[in-house]
């Protein structure tokens, strides 16, 4: 019980931290709205072109632009969330600070992260979806149960994409700078979540290979879900592949952070 109010409380400073810088989440709602103009229109272009590709007609290709303008930061497709602190405590040996405190490691930076992912819904997410459903025609859903829905898919992305980052912090251990590991999660979490394009549009098996990796577990399972592409026993489907993947990432976190544990203390003597 104390230990869940404490992981409660790290959610709630993760929230209050993010919501303190203003000027960069006004910033970013900007950027957000005018990458998902220039992705909305090159998308319209497109469509005319091919309708119907990737299952989708226009106004689901569409809303699939501004799910992913409002989901950018939510599940950090791009990075820069809690990973680059993390590395950073690392790299100068400040970790052993935190192997100190009586909370679990990775729980407590989880906390911290699911906090940050609740203010950048409410900050970042919901003013570029609201210009997007004013601007263009979106198939968006008019009942509660759909969003709630989608709200799940959301939280699930959230754990998947927290445990691949917490993974590519961690391998700051062994390789003292992890910024190369970060730029290649950073880009493979930009093509292969779906945030360029939708996986449905992959050809053959790159497509179903792309549509197996954890990273679509942060944008294109939570847009199908919001779309009705995933119903019934479909979306429980879903649900299932984006937990698994939540799962199986936490638990080899949890092995590579024992791992990492140890070294800090044979090395620390």
């Amino acid at each position: 019980m104390r230990a869940g109010r404490l992981y409660a409380a790290v959610a709630a400073g993760g929230f209050r931290r993010y919501a303190t810088y203003r000027a960069a989440t006004a910033a970013g709602i900007f950027t957000n709205t005018v990458f998902g103009l220039i992705l909305a229109y090159t998308y319209v272009a497109l469509w005319q072109e091919r309708p119907g590709l990737g299952g989708y007609d226009q106004a689901q290709a569409l809303t699939y632009v501004w799910v992913g303008q409002a989901l950018l930061t939510v599940t950090s497709v791009g990075g820069g969330g809690f990973e680059e602190e993390l590395i950073e405590r690392i790299r100068t040996g400040d970790i052993a600070v935190d192997l100190y405190r009586p909370a679990d490691l990775q729980l407590w930076w989880l906390a911290a992260d699911a906090g940050r992912a609740a203010f950048q819904l409410l900050g970042r997410g919901v003013v570029p979806m609201v210009f997007g459903a004013l601007v263009f025609d979106l198939a968006l859903p008019t009942g509660p149960l759909p969003w709630l829905a989608f709200l799940v898919a959301v939280a699930l992305g959230v754990v998947v994409s927290f445990a691949i980052r917490y993974l590519v912090a961690l391998s700051a251990f062994w390789l003292l700078d992890g910024a190369g590991m970060a730029q290649l999660s950073w880009l493979a979490g930009l093509f292969f979540s779906g945030m360029l394009l939708p996986l449905n549009v992959f050809p053959g098996a790159l497509g179903e290979i792309a549509r197996a990796l954890p990273w679509s577990a942060l944008l294109q399972v939570p847009a199908d879900v919001l779309l009705g592409t995933h119903t019934g026993l479909g979306l429980l489907n879903a649900y299932v592949f984006q937990a698994a993947w939540a799962v199986g990432l936490l638990g080899v976190g949890r092995l590579v952070q024992s791992a990492a544990t140890r070294r800090v203390v044979v090395q620390g003597g």
